[in-house]
């Protein structure tokens, strides 16, 4: 019998015979149909960019524009101001108008790097206190003496 149990499993573990496929064809790539040669693309010519005029709120009457609102802290209702032109003092009206935002008030504390200040000069950055939320961008006007 222990013959015959090696038999059967020799058997099992004989492979079946490799059956030959026939080949497939493979399909043929489309041709193109033949174009004519083409041109040479023409060289293209610089095109003029049109500057774009960009809208600011109007100013109020008796104001002119003198900053811009850079950041805003909630929590210390402080506005950082970025001065362009003309100078600004502790006392002065000013407006702050953007898309949201549109309030007069007096500047009553200034500080440029954590100092007080009673004036500002062009081109100096500093924190002003406000009444009201304002936003980044929000255009500063000061009344006109």
């Amino acid at each position: 019998m222990a013959t015959k149990k090696k038999a059967k499993t020799k058997a099992k573990k004989k492979k079946a015979p490799m059956r030959k496929v026939a080949a497939r064809k493979k399909a043929a790539p489309k041709k193109k149909p033949a174009t004519k040669t083409k041109a040479k693309p023409k060289a293209k010519r610089p095109v003029a960019i049109k500057p774009v005029a960009i809208s600011t709120p109007a100013a109020p009457p008796g104001m002119e524009r003198i900053g811009v609102v850079t950041h805003y802290y909630n929590h210390l209702s402080v506005a950082i101001l970025k001065l362009e032109k003309g100078a600004l003092r502790v006392g002065d009206l000013i407006h702050i108008k953007g898309h949201t935002s549109d309030f007069p008030q007096t500047v009553d504390s200034m500080e440029i790097d954590h100092v007080h200040v009673n004036e500002a000069r062009p081109g100096q950055s500093f924190g002003l206190r406000v009444r009201e939320h304002a936003r980044e961008h929000d255009i500063v006007y000061k009344a006109k003496t």
